[in-house]
């Protein structure tokens, strides 16, 4: 468990601080486990606290992420994630240099990457076991740390971070606006938060996967991960110009250039157990509900940032 981070974290019970009974074991423990003050415990393991006794609703992302866990992380010659980060939070390398981050649902530590390589200090949470994933990638960042937690239950005091975002995490929780109702207290006065969910502008053409996702989401995860690379072949057929336009109606599937992005985008479709969609004036009322204030909607639909009021957040 890095140095520092037992520091930022507090029971997601009771919301009292953790402290270790041998203090030499910070920056040191594997595994083990930690104690808040009213005596509520919980493991540490591979030096990931962990705050869930399971992956409940998520076991496919903890899937997904593990066996795609370098797919998309940007490399020397392709950025797509980090172009990604930006169109979909509207954050830049300045605003986030020195600040503390949170990433909600960091899966294998894509964006979570990106924060980090532009300076900030950032802590990702993900329900699944993909936290594993992104630790084996981001194990020589020392500014990042990972906890296996719950949105529902999220183990940091109010008021903790300067940024916070989630890029297409809060729909698949049982209910994203209550799911979201969790993240605006957890911001420091001045401090942004910013969003993207699935857009209801997709039903026009997904209404065929909503149908068959009654069968996805109940299959073994092997299976449907093999029948996804049905995508592979099927690209070409739904760039071909006359029997594609019947294709891309009846199967949906990814249509990203790289194959492996194809199978793994796919799978990320078909498989989770709920998958909502909202609208920009679902999103401005959230904000707004929590006083949060400049809301800007964001070019790729649905993504907004607001910024919470008081004073202009810091690192202390």
């Amino acid at each position: 468990m890095k140095q520092g981070f037992l520091t930022l974290l507090v029971c997601p019970e009771c919301h009292q601080g953790f402290q270790f009974d041998d203090p030499t074991l910070e920056g040191r423990m594997e595994d083990g486990s930690i104690t808040c003050m009213n005596g509520h415990t919980y493991n540490v393991v591979r030096g990931i606290p962990r705050f869930v006794p399971a992956d409940n609703y998520a076991e496919n992302f903890g899937f997904e992420w593990n066996l795609h866990s370098t797919t998309q992380l940007d490399t020397p010659s392709n950025h797509e994630s980090e172009e990604a980060f930006i169109t979909k939070t509207g954050f830049s390398p300045d605003e986030l240099r020195g600040k503390l981050v949170l990433d909600v649902g960091c899966g294998m530590g894509r964006f979570s990457d990106v924060a980090s390589r532009w300076g900030a200090t950032v802590v990702g949470i993900d329900l699944s076991a993909a936290v594993d994933a992104a630790a084996d990638n981001l194990a020589m960042r020392d500014r990042v740390f990972l906890a296996q937690a719950d949105v529902f239950k999220l183990p940091f005091a109010e008021k903790t971070f300067d940024y916070i975002f989630s890029i297409g995490v809060l729909h698949h929780t049982p209910d994203t606006r209550a799911a979201f109702d969790q993240l605006p207290r957890l911001v420091k006065p001045g401090g942004k938060i910013s969003i993207w969910v699935y857009s209801t502008a997709l039903r026009q053409w997904c209404w065929s996967s909503d149908l068959y996702r009654h069968l996805t989401t109940r299959m073994p995860r092997n299976l449907l991960h093999g029948l996804c690379h049905a995508a592979v072949p099927l690209y070409y057929v739904h760039k071909a110009p006359i029997v594609g336009r019947f294709t891309r109606v009846m199967l949906p599937m990814s249509v990203h250039p790289n194959p492996e992005w194809r199978v793994l985008d796919t799978f990320d479709w078909y498989s989770p157990k709920y998958q909502w969609k909202h609208s920009d004036g679902e999103l401005r009322e959230w904000f707004s509900s929590h006083g949060l204030t400049e809301l800007k909607p964001l070019e790729f639909p649905t993504s907004m940032q607001g910024k919470r009021g008081g004073e202009d957040s810091s690192v202390s």
